[in-house]
């Protein structure tokens, strides 16, 4: 089971039923969904998702919308019902001929979280965190993408806007905002779950960073040796080796029989130990040297 369809599962058993505003609020976030339309005077909505078109019946019979259908056409379950009954609505929803918006001085600001709530469900979706971060919820139209977008911007939720062809997506891409916006609609098994894998993934992405780190210093203490190394070898196949001085002469010998040590370990097998600056000053001052014509 994908994490999109373990998360609807789990918003789809929401014990809110009770509750009719709640259940209006859930109800009208299906209707502004991409996957909602008017077809003949008829509503219609369709979703691949068992729990969706479970969840969606439940709704329309706390309503008292009894005479609906559920047919399967193809993949997908198909709900539909006449579009007079949503006519009692009539104060929250602008009905026109192929879509439906919301009124939003009419909406009770206590119930957006089940409205969004019902337009994730509706259309929404989220993939695996383990592969990467993306949350979607397709609206029916650019005045129902704004409202959405603008009341999860109220409460702290940062989200971003597409114009598709037949729908008006928002989405996130960000981990702590899709969190965020799990708990907000009421999904606190989902955050929980997403929590879990994005703490997983900010280590491994912190190992890689340090591991990278690591391997780019070893590569330039590498590069810094075998140069030191090269301008050594150069010096004494000119002959000019034996004309350095001799602190120059000892350090470079050491260079050539630790050709692997760090410049903060070369300087202990000195007769007279120095530090790290020191010995780099020394090797620097050969290279020095050996490029002189």
């Amino acid at each position: 089971m994908s994490f999109s369809t373990e998360t609807k599962e789990e918003l789809s058993k929401t014990n809110n039923l009770a509750n009719k505003e709640q259940v209006q609020a859930e109800f009208i976030g299906y209707l502004i969904s991409s996957n909602t339309s008017i077809v003949n005077q008829e509503i219609k909505y369709a979703t691949e998702s068992e729990y969706n078109i479970n969840r969606f019946s439940k709704l329309l019979n706390n309503m008292q919308i009894l005479d609906y259908q559920i047919n399967l056409q193809g993949k997908l379950f198909v709900i539909t019902f006449e579009e007079k009954e949503i006519e009692k609505f009539e104060k929250l929803l602008i009905i026109n001929k192929d879509c439906i918006n919301l009124k939003t001085k009419e909406f009770k600001e206590n119930y957006f979280k089940a409205l969004i709530r019902g337009a994730f469900l509706g259309s929404g979706s989220i993939n695996n965190p383990k592969a990467k971060y993306h949350l979607e919820i397709s609206l029916s139209t650019k005045e129902n993408r704004e409202i959405i977008s603008n009341k999860l911007f109220e409460n702290g939720i940062i989200v971003k806007t597409l114009d598709g062809k037949n729908s008006y997506p928002v989405y996130i891409k960000d981990g702590e905002e899709i969190s965020k916006f799990l708990a907000f609609i009421g999904a606190n098994q989902a955050v929980l779950k997403f929590e879990e894998v994005r703490v997983v993934r900010q280590m491994n992405n912190k190992v890689n960073r340090l591991v990278n780190c690591e391997t780019a210093n070893m590569n330039k203490t590498i590069n810094a040796a075998v140069e030191q190394i090269n301008a050594i070898q150069k010096l004494k196949k000119a002959k000019k080796f034996d004309k350095l001085e001799d602190s120059l002469k000892e350090i470079a010998e050491i260079r050539l029989e630790h050709p692997n040590e760090p410049l903060s370990e070369l300087g202990n097998y000195l007769k007279n130990p120095i530090g790290k600056s020191g010995v780099n000053y020394r090797l620097k001052k050969i290279i020095e040297i050996s490029q002189e014509n």
